[in-house]
């Protein structure tokens, strides 16, 4: 059971008190803001999670509110048995002025990080196996495994003679140490309700062969990254009206552990339907494998010139509702439909602030799958069977969900954002509750 509180969300009823802001009445904001985001929660596996970040945003003189001249993000969050986030991220127009410099340094260690498989639907998910109330219970970590991830990004944008197009280029290096999960570690302290010690899916793909031993420790993928952007949002956090669309080939050299190389595009598009108020806003990405053999433990990974974590399909920035990492595959497709409404605009503490509501749509399924079919032909499954884990004969779709969400956004860019989905498949999970920062795109 999973208890979640977010300090800063107490402000929301008082914050709605206010009556609405007029755009003559919003204050230019200049110099240095920042906001800040506490978190608490509890996890009965991974303990007690304390922390929290904060966002710096320099607006200068002021002539250029809302966007900002500079952006520093810094976050630091832990649980008390081991996951953690240890992250920096910085963004600029302005370091060297006309070139877009977006870093990132993080170290993300993961106890107890999602694994189903891959390709989507043709990996069947046992809800009952990690529910301990059901005699068919295995684990509440059968479906998991321990990533101690490290990353370092640096991506720069140059904008072409028409502003509107950008190159794009940038590297990556980062790091993975992958184990299964250490059970001694998360049940130290509990005197009952303790994880029983058995082979993890994660476990078995190890020892049927279908994860190689060069790839199944973890290892380290070095990436090079260029493309194309073409932007015309009138603003980042939250546009209303514009497109930003970006194609970009990215892989690992040939010399590095693992060589491949894969294409990554996304189209977002944002509608004004009432001016201030109302928009609409859909994104469609794909994402997949030109050539060589990316290593598993890298699939999870949805490249991108944002300063977000993205991860493979399901979870808090793809699939809301959906199970985290449900569909990883050589390549995918997938979508998001939203309507963003801001019905309260009003000032409080000396800033700008407005509350956002939103309703949406996600989609998104395999289409290039990875080759297991030869590897699970000799499978001993003992007393299961391949179904158990199995339906290569059955046909990949769109795994959906829906849900809604609120914002509380303060001077246009920092955007504290809590979204629930609910997945429509029993085999993508149930649901999902997400606090955080930013709209998904």
């Amino acid at each position: 059971m999973k208890f979640k509180l977010l300090i800063t969300f107490f402000l929301l009823i008082s914050l709605m008190a206010f009556s609405q802001q007029t755009e003559k009445e919003k204050q230019i904001k200049t110099g240095w803001n920042f906001g800040l985001l506490p978190a608490v929660s509890y996890n009965t596996d991974l303990g007690f999670q304390y922390g929290g970040l904060v966002n710096f945003f320099n607006y200068g003189d002021g002539s250029s509110y809302p966007d900002y001249l500079h952006n520093i993000y810094l976050e630091v969050s832990r649980y008390t048995k081991g996951s953690a986030i240890y992250r920096l991220a910085y963004d600029s127009e302005y370091l060297i002025k006309g070139v877009r410099i977006t870093s990132d340094l993080a170290y993300l260690p993961d106890e107890a990080f999602d694994f189903y498989g891959f390709n989507g639907y043709q990996s069947f998910f046992n809800s009952s196996w990690q529910t301990d109330s059901d005699a068919a219970y295995k684990s509440r970590m059968f479906y998991k495994y321990k990533n101690q991830a490290f990353r370092f990004k640096t991506d720069f944008q140059i904008p072409l003679r028409d502003k509107r197009f950008l190159v794009l280029f940038g590297f990556n290096l980062q790091s993975y140490k992958i184990s299964t999960v250490d059970v001694d570690k998360m049940n130290k302290g509990k005197e009952d309700n303790l994880l029983p010690k058995v082979a993890t899916l994660y476990d078995k793909y190890i020892d049927w062969g279908i994860l190689s031993s060069e790839e199944k420790d973890g290892g380290l993928v070095p990436l090079l990254k260029a493309g194309l952007v073409f932007d015309t949002r009138d603003n980042e956090p939250n546009p209303m009206h514009g497109m930003w669309t970006e194609a970009f080939l990215f892989g690992a050299p040939l010399g590095a552990e693992s060589s491949f190389l894969k294409l990554n595009i996304t189209h977002r598009q944002y509608f004004t339907i009432i001016k201030r108020d109302l928009s609409f806003a859909y994104r469609l990405g794909y994402q997949g494998t030109l050539a060589g053999e990316v290593p598993f433990y890298y699939q999870t990974q949805i490249e991108t010139s944002q300063m977000k974590d993205q991860l493979g399909l399901g979870g808090s920035k793809t699939l809301r509702g959906v199970s985290r990492n449900r569909v990883v595959s050589d390549g995918f497709v997938y979508g998001n439909l939203e309507l963003r409404w801001k019905p309260v605009h009003f000032r409080f503490i000396n800033q700008n602030f407005y509350i956002g509501l939103n309703a949406f749509l996600d989609g998104g399924q395999a289409i290039q799958k990875i080759d297991i079919q030869d590897k699970i032909k000799n499978i001993d499954f003992g007393q299961e069977t391949e179904a158990d884990y199995f339906n290569l004969s059955g046909n990949e779709k769109l795994h959906l969900s829906y849900g809604a969400g609120l914002r509380i956004v303060m001077n246009e860019n920092f955007v504290i954002s809590c979204d629930y989905g609910r997945a429509i498949d029993p085999q993508d999970g149930k649901s999902g509750l997400y606090i955080g920062l930013n709209y998904l795109f």
